[in-house]
């Protein structure tokens, strides 16, 4: 996108929000770089230049507008769209993979040399994985500055910087302003009501509709994991320095979220597995305007525009609960999983509500005789051979995955037909392609719709619907009377009703 100059010159002069993210505007004379739609008055084209990323601004001098806050804008939806190298990079370095384990971490995790992944990552973003990290350190920084009171130092730290001195020098050329300067702009800001919590505001590129996203979870929800609870979706977090809650409330322009952590160093990624769940950095013109050209789903895309595919902030985790899911209801699967969670899970406090515990690990589960379980002999299989594999590292559902690769490992394992490697590959993975042609809600829809009645002729159908066959679903099941459908109400819990 930001090579064609002609294009980002017009969004920018029209203020196109549709573009923030997937490119950002430097100006030459003032140094500063932007979001398209900054609601400053815009610069003379001989002044603009356009960059991929906010890290390759950065890194080329370019410090972050004031008004229009260019490193909060959403992220670029094709780094969930493919599955090439550059998109599984830019997906773990979210997840904070570098602050952790470095370039030849994140290189061993991709399966390529940290050459290679340096070098694909300039010629496609302008900035290698150490500046893409470190712009993320400072956007972290500049939220744990403005919406908390805590020390400096202590932010330095748990922002991911290595010195306060490195933290103090990158705020200056980032944002202009020393950190002090930066908190006393917004001295009557927003510092966490609660102690040990931050709020947020998380946004995303309109339009949403809420009611299947957020209803989906709220119905599948595991109890002591997750909850519906005054309007909102909550639930634990299984973060690398420890254990987090996340409060998830939709709103008309942002998705409001407030985040209770053990450390703070796992803020980043609780903010990234957050959009990462509700699908916030996903393009819906893009998605509808393919959808819409199918006399069949046209009506559905009219009706309810922006619909997300609902995701999971732990790929293996959301593997299991596919497995205890098969061949039952969502009842029956939220059953199955609250036992798995009360004998094997972590228990964890929660200061606000009902949540109990994190979902057991697959080393925790992998440690207990599968004849524990109360399940068919089939499924205990089924689960065993998928622990196994998630253990040895012959199966990778985390963010930077191989989608074709982990699909494969998924279908050699015994019990995992098309439904199930498909389900995981929509929610799990995030394939924006993944189809479940056999799925029941799928084909009631497609029958009611007058669409092809069986799975072959239905998949032929769906061509036409490439590469955003999981969002078409969305639609297909919207047509039923479920309560994956339906944005929840609210309704009065018993003490511990959710334990």
């Amino acid at each position: 996108m930001h090579t064609d100059f002609d294009a980002c010159v017009r969004a920018v002069q029209s203020k196109d929000a549709r573009f923030d993210g997937w490119f950002f505007t430097a100006v030459l004379t003032t140094r500063i770089y932007c979001r398209p739609s900054c609601p400053a008055v815009p610069p003379k084209v001989k002044n603009m230049t356009f960059y991929p990323s906010a890290a390759a601004a950065q890194q080329a001098g370019f410090r972050a507008c004031k008004r229009c806050r260019p490193d909060a804008s959403p992220g670029s939806p094709q780094w969930n769209e493919r599955a090439d190298l550059v998109a599984r990079a830019m997906r773990l370095i979210a997840d904070g993979v570098v602050d952790r384990d470095g370039v030849p971490g994140l290189a061993t995790r991709l399966g390529y040399s940290a050459r290679q992944v340096e070098r694909q990552l300039l010629a496609e973003l302008g900035a290698g994985p150490l500046a893409l990290a470190r712009a993320q350190r400072a956007q972290t920084a500049r939220l744990l500055i403005e919406t908390t009171t805590m020390p400096m130092g202590e932010i330095a730290f748990a922002a991911g910087f290595a010195s306060i001195r490195t933290f103090n020098d990158t705020v200056r050329d980032v944002f202009a302003l020393a950190p002090g300067e930066l908190r006393a702009r917004v001295a009557r800001g927003r510092p966490a009501a609660t102690a040990g919590s931050i709020a947020l505001r998380l946004p995303f590129r309109r339009p949403l509709t809420p009611d299947n996203l957020f209803g989906h979870l709220a119905a599948t929800a595991v109890p002591g994991v997750e909850e519906w609870r005054a309007g909102a979706f909550r639930r634990t977090l299984r973060l690398p320095h420890g254990p987090g809650i996340v409060e998830l409330r939709p709103e008309t322009d942002h998705i409001g979220c407030r985040l209770w952590l053990t450390d703070w160093r796992d803020l980043a990624q609780a903010i990234s597995r957050c959009r990462r769940l509700l699908d916030l950095d996903a393009d819906p013109l893009a998605v509808d305007a393919l959808l819409s050209a199918d006399p069949v789903l046209a009506p559905l895309v009219a009706k309810s525009p922006g619909r997300r595919v609902p995701r999971v902030t732990d790929g293996p985790e959301f593997a299991v609960r596919a497995v205890l899911g098969q061949q039952i209801s969502t009842a029956a699967a939220r059953t199955h999983a609250g036992r798995l969670v009360r004998a094997y899970g972590d228990p964890v406090d929660d200061p606000a509500g009902g949540l109990t515990h994190l979902f057991p690990s697959p080393a925790a589960l992998a440690a207990h005789d599968p004849a524990e379980l109360a399940m068919p002999q089939s499924r205990r299989n089924t689960l065993a051979a998928l622990l196994s594999a998630l253990q040895n590292g012959h199966l990778d559902l985390d963010v930077g995955s191989d989608w074709q690769h982990a699909r494969a490992r998924l279908e050699a394992l015994p019990g995992f037909g098309p439904w199930t490697v498909e389900t995981i590959a929509m929610r799990a993975l995030g394939d924006p392609d993944a189809f479940l042609p056999t799925d029941l809600g799928v084909r009631y829809a497609a029958r009611d719709l007058g669409l092809p009645g069986t799975p072959a002729a239905l998949t032929r159908h769906a061509a036409a619907w490439q590469p955003w066959r999981a969002y078409a679903t969305q639609y297909l099941w919207a047509t039923g009377d479920h309560p994956i459908n339906v944005l929840p109400t609210d309704h009065p819990q018993p003490e511990g009703a959710s334990r």
